[in-house]
């Protein structure tokens, strides 16, 4: 059912904007109610879904770390820090949470061009060429009515930190898992080559049992 201050603006964005293309699916799941752009002041922000929580979960510990709509809140507030690419978005969510959990690029790109759509970030000229935004006014004073979203959402990827491993330890078990691949990946392992990387393997193991 669609709420009162559900309102587009087809004069800004037209009828086949960005903005209307990934929100297409609709609510995927039942989290939010039938009424989750009737939250906030300045219309359906977190209504407008797709790409709410792509990225890679270490460890399996969450099946998706944000709900949809409230990756768009930390990318607000990391920007409303310091302007920033998408690159660094990424590894400041990363870098957060321990590497805990990693938004994907085709997550946070999306997420920036909606963002500067409803006009709340705004691209701006960057020395090495990339493409870097800012807070415009507008974004700013969303951000403000939405303080407690954002401290919330701060407040649980934080405690990803202090209940998960430590980064460095993710790490090393994200080089072993990659370096395992590679190696498999160039063709068939000899005997020997088979019973060396179990050695290794398992050498490795009793140290860290031991530790």
């Amino acid at each position: 059912m669609p709420c009162d201050n559900q309102k587009h603006s087809p004069g800004r964005h037209g009828h086949h904007s960005y903005r209307d293309q990934i929100s297409s699916d609709g609510p995927r799941d039942g989290g939010e109610g039938g009424h989750a752009g009737c939250r906030h002041a300045h219309g359906d922000f977190r209504q407008e879904r797709g790409h709410g929580g792509g990225g890679r979960m270490r460890g399996g510990r969450l099946g998706r770390f944000f709900e949809h709509g409230d990756l768009r809140f930390v990318v607000l507030g990391l920007i409303a820090e310091k302007p920033r690419h998408g690159y660094e978005i990424i590894k400041a969510i990363e870098d957060s949470v321990g590497g805990a959990y990693s938004p994907s690029p085709g997550t946070i790109y999306p997420t920036l061009t909606l963002l500067e759509e409803q006009g709340y970030i705004a691209m701006e000229a960057s020395e090495d060429s990339k493409k870097s935004y800012a807070m415009t006014p507008d974004g700013r004073a969303f951000l403000e009515t939405n303080r407690p979203i954002v401290d919330a959402l701060r407040a649980r990827m934080a405690t990803m930190t202090e209940d998960g491993p430590a980064p460095q330890i993710i790490r090393a078990m994200e080089n072993l898992k990659l370096a395992l691949r590679l190696r498999l990946g160039r063709g068939p392992l000899t005997g020997e080559q088979i019973a060396h990387i179990a050695e290794v393997l398992d050498r490795t193991a009793g140290e860290i049992e031991r530790s």
